[in-house]
């Protein structure tokens, strides 16, 4: 099989907004229904890398992150048709590797089925899971 190129940006201007949010409110069972404007918010105010072959985006991840101690990952995909191809440890080890990344104390991400892609980065259960507490809405986007 060959593998097409992958160029990873960190320039929001690149992003197609529109193959985010259909994926996003259509495909991605953390965020069915939701709406363009919050994607658009979500994307303002995170740091966002897109994936892309060619001219096409083909991935997305977000971090929502206050560029000193913390981040959160989140939104990450790549498209049905370009996945096991290698794309999404690629993009993983693209902003794992990054500058501005690095220094970071913590990462948090939420996964159902992809602990295997985030493993290799040095994810793990939370170390002490009893301190962390969540006020989650899973119904917001729905109405």
């Amino acid at each position: 099989m060959t593998i097409d190129v992958l160029r990873i940006s960190s320039d929001k201007k690149e992003l197609d907004i529109d193959i985010i949010h259909t994926f996003l409110h259509n495909h991605a069972a953390w965020s069915k229904g939701i709406s363009r404007e919050t994607v658009e918010r979500a994307i303002e105010a995170s740091l966002c890398f897109g994936a892309y072959v060619g001219s096409s985006q083909i991935g997305f991840a977000r971090v929502v992150t206050d560029m000193a101690t913390f981040g959160y990952l989140c939104d990450v995909f790549i498209l049905p048709e370009y996945r096991s191809r290698g794309y999404a440890a690629a993009l993983m080890d693209h902003i794992f590797g990054s500058n501005l990344l690095k220094h970071l104390r913590r990462i948090v991400l939420v996964t159902t089925n992809a602990h295997e892609v985030y493993r290799p980065h040095g994810f793990g259960a939370l170390a002490n899971p009893e301190r962390y507490m969540e006020l989650y809405r899973p119904d917001i986007y729905s109405g």
